[in-house]
């Protein structure tokens, strides 16, 4: 879900960038529709073709498709460095702190404003998509995933000082954020490129994005948590066909007719909670599955751990006994000391990589997950409900009795050969992720 809604939100921004690349209004772009909700009035065309282009290109080749991708990503890092340095060259310092100084909403502001942009952090993950078509994965994966997190935050953390060196923040567009901050400070030319530049970025994440979701889908198949069919790969291309035109097209509708804020709201909660569940998993995996410990005591522990994460959550939102933050966050700290001391921790033999200093990452993860979902709008815990309720009816009536009967099937074929994981393997492993 949180794939094809974020594909959805970033096709939506390309429409908007685009029409600044070229000195049009994005309205001119839209069609209106009389007698629909607000914020699913407006059809985007521009943002389906796109989407639409992107999954053919999928369809016919992933190395062509990775190339295209390389040479987009090396001209929009080229407009990147040309925005850090046309604002730190030409903005001014003043915009940082007027009006209402350097936090004009609080610490509130920065962690609402952090809990919405959470969801530029989803496709680091998707480099695992490809562990089968890289060498040594063990490696290559820790290395790729956490050196593309720490150099884009840099970027991003560059690009945002730049925005607003260049204006102050009562000035940022909503929409195209860069390229009308460039025409405010008289260099419309300069916004036309920025534009431009934005477009092929837009492009090229895009392609990255709808790349591994396919993949995702793809390895579901095969684990019989959908129909199989997803799990088909074309031989001639080596990709999976059915999985990318399907998502393609779901992706392409919501595109369609679904303002921008409403699939960032969504988007938001649903990663936060997925990243949630895996450092729940990663606990409960390293203390249990690999260190073979009672299952009860790191149970026991991650339900306090939720409890007193949300708690103090709660706590920060309604402005309401303020004692109780030092004590739930001291307690918190003390569980997982006592935890660490109480319960011991063995490393996988011949591991090549694992998470360091366990189980603090994992536990920071959890704590910051649960306040950054406390700080959303409750219609976005609605929306999400709804979709949670449907795909669990989905798992309950079809997912199970699926896997179920695959697993029937391959007992009744008999062992399965060494190089080739079984099926409830695989769903054990789609389980955990």
């Amino acid at each position: 879900m949180e794939y094809v809604l974020s594909n959805a939100a970033v096709a939506r921004s390309f429409t908007e960038y685009l029409c600044h690349a070229v000195g049009e209004n994005p309205s001119s772009w839209r069609i209106e529709v009389d007698r629909v909700a607000e914020g699913y009035n407006m059809l985007d065309f521009p943002a389906v073709a796109l989407i639409l282009l992107l999954t053919l290109c999928l369809c016919y080749s992933t190395k062509k498709s990775s190339i295209l991708n390389l040479i987009m990503t090396v001209f929009h890092v080229i407009f990147f460095g040309f925005i850090i340095i046309v604002g730190f060259s030409k903005g001014s310092a003043r915009n940082l702190v007027e009006p209402g100084g350097l936090a004009p909403f609080g610490v509130k502001g920065v962690l609402d404003g952090a809990a919405i942009v959470y969801f530029s952090y989803i496709g680091y993950d998707s480099v695992s998509t490809m562990a089968e078509e890289i060498q040594n994965p063990a490696k290559s994966l820790p290395v790729g995933i956490l050196g593309s997190v720490l150099i884009v935050t840099g970027l991003y953390c560059l690009m945002a000082l730049s925005l607003c060196l260049l204006v102050p923040f009562n000035m940022i567009d909503k929409d195209a954020s860069f390229s009308v901050a460039f025409e405010k400070i008289g260099w419309k030319w300069a916004g036309n490129v920025v534009g431009a530049g934005a477009s092929l970025g837009i492009v090229a994440s895009l392609l990255v994005a709808m790349l591994g979701q396919a993949r995702y889908l793809c390895v579901i198949g095969r684990a019989r948590l959908v129909p199989s069919w997803f799990a088909k790969v074309t031989p001639s291309t080596g990709t999976p066909l059915n999985a990318t035109l399907f998502l393609g097209l779901c992706t392409a509708s919501i595109a369609l007719f679904t303002e921008l804020s409403i699939i960032l709201e969504i988007i938001s909660i649903s990663t936060l909670l997925v990243f949630y569940m895996v450092a729940n998993a990663l606990i409960y995996r390293r203390y249990v599955v690999i260190s073979h410990n009672p299952p009860s005591q790191t149970l026991l522990f991650l339900v306090l751990l939720s409890s007193t994460a949300i708690g103090f959550s709660m706590s920060w939102k309604l402005d309401e006994q303020w004692w109780a933050l030092p004590v739930l966050g001291g307690f918190m700290i003390a569980i997982t000391a006592f935890f660490q001391y109480t319960v011991p921790s063995v490393r996988q033999p011949n591991e090549e990589w694992s998470v360091p200093f366990m189980p603090w990452p994992a536990v920071t993860s959890i704590f910051l997950n649960v306040f950054l979902m406390t700080t959303l709008k409750a219609v976005s815990f609605r929306r999400f409900g709804i979709w949670a309720f449907l795909i669990t009816l989905f798992y309950v009536l079809y997912g199970v009795h699926s896997t179920y009967r695959a697993e029937e099937m391959e007992e009744g074929v008999g062992e399965i050969p060494q190089h080739r994981p079984s099926i409830q393997q695989t769903k054990l492993d789609i389980q955990v992720l």
